[in-house]
């Protein structure tokens, strides 16, 4: 009765699900991961802008890379801001999603280094070569807080380095090719400014990251199992029907050929009369 799971169009139907199990199952650990990484995120952000600030100092130095374990930690720097070397960089989305660039200004600490401080995002110019309006960063001595962020590249940002672009403007964050254009020694990654608050709220300070949400990687991963555990099931389903309707179609034939094919109405076994027969009953 299933001598039917050897034909070639089932053969092929069984050797897809068995490969649909396994990556549907990979699929769903893949998201599954995915949800750790968010939820591990969350909590590390979380833990960082609950931290004590602490000098940048402590924190980088010139040439280090700064770890993921130092992301978004808060931190203090004093200084003067060097506005000779100020740049922006392009391409860089305000809050509510308006397109323009962060201010990124170097400020020289005491001892002579500098530190990389972004002081938020300004409108660009009407024309994207142009340099765009920046407000004046303060004069003098300041202090200042913000959250330590990684030197940016394009592999963990997507962005790419382009080249040729106009005086005083950049694609990407990176401290090293900054002490090359400044001719200063400066830390590895750069600060976030969040305090203090600008004049006229420009340049708009970048908000705290999200870690409140987890997104839906988990429901992703549950339902990629869900689908796993449905192959079989519909697997066995359709075989059930298969042979359902396999064994429906041989009773109706079996039903078809009953008889031999005799006239209609006619006793199978009725002897036939002959002509010998009817002239040894006549009378002479």
């Amino acid at each position: 009765m299933y001598r039917f799971l050897l034909s070639r169009q089932w053969v092929i139907l069984t050797l897809v699900a068995l490969v649909l199990i396994p990556v549907m199952i990979e699929l769903g650990f893949w998201q599954f991961h995915r949800h750790e990484r968010r939820v591990a995120q969350n909590t590390l952000i979380a833990d960082n802008l609950e931290a004590a600030p602490v000098p940048v100092e402590e924190l980088t130095s010139p040439g280090h890379v700064v770890p993921r374990a130092d992301y978004w930690r808060r931190v203090t720097a004093t200084g003067t801001f060097d506005t000779a070397h100020e740049v922006v960089v392009r391409r860089r989305t305000s809050s509510d999603e308006r397109v323009g660039a962060h201010v990124l200004t170097p400020l020289v600490l005491k001892d002579g280094t500098v530190v990389l401080v972004n002081r938020g995002w300004v409108p660009g110019a009407a024309n994207q070569r142009d340099y765009p309006e920046v407000p004046p960063a303060p004069k003098g001595e300041v202090t200042i807080s913000g959250r330590l962020k990684a030197d940016e590249t394009t592999g963990a940002s997507g962005i790419k380095d382009l080249k040729g672009l106009p005086d005083r403007q950049v694609m990407l964050i990176s401290s090293a090719q900054q002490a090359e254009l400044i001719g200063r020694e400066v830390l590895g990654g750069y600060v976030e400014q969040t305090e203090p608050e600008p004049a006229g709220d420009s340049p708009e300070q970048i908000p705290e990251p999200d870690h409140d949400s987890i997104g839906a990687h988990m429901a992703y991963a549950v339902q990629w199992w869900l689908f796993a555990a449905g192959v079989p099931v519909g697997w066995l389903v359709l075989v059930r029907r298969e042979k359902r309707d396999r064994a429906t179609a041989a009773g109706t034939a079996s039903e078809g050929d009953g008889g031999d094919g005799g006239p209609e109405g006619a006793a199978p076994d009725a002897p036939q009369e002959d002509g010998s027969a009817m002239q040894a009953t006549s009378p002479r």
